[in-house]
């Protein structure tokens, strides 16, 4: 992608990826290092609080006035968020370092679960926390599919079967009868994009 760009300014996150290890500082630095190696002119770098903020952006970039009109091309260290927020503010090439793939819960760095698929319909507070839109594959929201063996979902048998933790949680919390609860069809219009929340 930086093909033909000489100089290059990088931008890290401070949120998500910094936590996920693949856009914080200690990364910035050493896609630096790595890009000068490739024979690029690193006109400088920065870690925004999170990239996905604007304000936050426009506040963390204001103090590299010099730098930024000399670059050729900016390297965005986040999410796809990051790298729009970031090309809506610079009228220069800018490009994602990073495949976003999903909402995920970190339980340590390197190990990361899909957990949300923002469909703009929750359900969680019917399912004790367990999100079916995610963990089903199927997305039933009625019942189990009648597939799952020894607890693990027929379409992956590395997964556990959503609706089993379901009815596992909802034990606990002495709510099994909330799986009984018919769940109406998913609304998809919910999850048309892009969705944009405006007050």
């Amino acid at each position: 992608m930086l093909e033909g760009a000489k100089s290059v300014f990088i931008v890290g996150c401070g949120l998500c990826a910094t936590s996920t290890n693949t856009g914080g500082e200690a990364q910035v630095k050493e896609m630096a290092e790595k890009l000068k190696k490739d024979g690029k002119a690193v006109t400088g770098w920065t870690v925004v609080e999170s990239t996905c903020d604007t304000r936050l952006c426009k506040k963390s970039l204001k103090q590299f006035g010099s730098e930024l009109d000399s670059s050729d091309a900016f390297l965005v260290m986040s999410c796809g968020a990051g790298v729009q927020t970031i090309a809506a503010m610079i009228g220069k090439n800018v490009f994602p370092a990073l495949n976003s793939l999903f909402l995920a819960k970190v339980e340590r760095s390197g190990k990361f679960y899909e957990m949300c698929t923002a469909c703009g319909e929750c359900q969680l507070e019917k399912t004790g926390g367990i999100c079916l839109m995610t963990r089903c594959p199927k997305n039933t929201l009625n019942g189990p599919c009648g597939g799952s063996e020894q607890g693990k979902c027929e379409v992956d048998s590395r997964n556990d079967c959503a609706w089993v933790l379901i009815e596992e949680r909802l034990k606990q919390l002495n709510r099994v009868d909330d799986v009984r609860e018919f769940h109406s069809v998913k609304d998809w219009s919910n999850a048309i994009r892009p969705h944009k929340v405006e007050k």
